[in-house]
């Protein structure tokens, strides 16, 4: 029952980023460069050391009026390209240096250089993580591979990257799970010393009064 329910996550998995391998597409508004509104940017996951193929399809020619630039950084501040003028395809590839969310950002500004209509590119983005970033088919006529072969190869690296990422998921839910715990036992010794400071300050406050109280000679 649990290898049936592990191949089923599995299963799930596959399709998951079978369908997050899809292309992107949207259309880029071009404003002036000095507007803040003008970046739009797609985010993924990834893991350190990990293969990125970031392929962008963007319509148009140069010195049509806008100039589309691209931006890839991650959260831990490395920049993996900043391409400007974009037309046509545009293919980055890089190695990630940390497990960090990395953002591909693209901007369309206008140039000035003649009136635009309408002034939008279209943009197809295609971002590959992993296993699905490596030429299959180079690899399959270097190593003389059969078709299905190189199909179980690719699946084998798609599982081991899930793997590695339930891996990573559980450390991280580890890590968290401690540091609840502690925060937990820290908040509780914090309201035990606050009971005890409390009861400690009533105890002296009746004991002054009544000291008080006697040397006035009240009672």
């Amino acid at each position: 029952m649990a290898r049936t329910r592990s191949l089923l996550q599995h299963a799930c998995s596959l399709l998951l980023l079978a369908a997050c391998s899809q292309a992107l597409k949207f259309d880029l508004e071009a404003l002036p460069s000095h507007s803040k509104h003008s970046q739009r940017c797609i985010r993924n996951f990834v893991a350190k050391d990990t293969l990125v193929v970031v392929t962008a399809t963007i319509d148009g020619y140069r010195d049509d009026g806008m100039q589309v630039n691209m931006h890839i950084s991650d959260a831990a501040g490395n920049e993996y390209g900043k391409p400007k003028d974009i037309v046509g395809e545009q293919r980055t590839v890089f190695t990630s240096h940390a497990d960090a969310a990395f953002d591909v950002c693209f901007e369309n500004i206008l140039t000035g250089s003649k009136y635009v209509s309408h002034p939008t590119r279209h943009i197809e983005l295609d971002v590959d993580i992993g296993a699905d970033a490596k030429d299959w088919s180079a690899i399959q006529a270097t190593e003389k591979l059969k078709p299905v072969e190189t199909e179980l190869r690719r699946i084998e690296e798609m599982v081991t990257e899930i793997v590695g990422e339930m891996d990573y998921l559980r450390i991280r839910e580890q890590k968290l799970r401690d540091t609840n715990e502690s925060t937990n036992t820290r908040v509780k010794w914090f309201g035990f010393a606050t009971t005890f400071l409390l009861i400690g300050l009533w105890g002296w406050q009746i004991m002054y009064l009544r000291a008080y109280f006697r040397s006035k000679h009240l009672i």
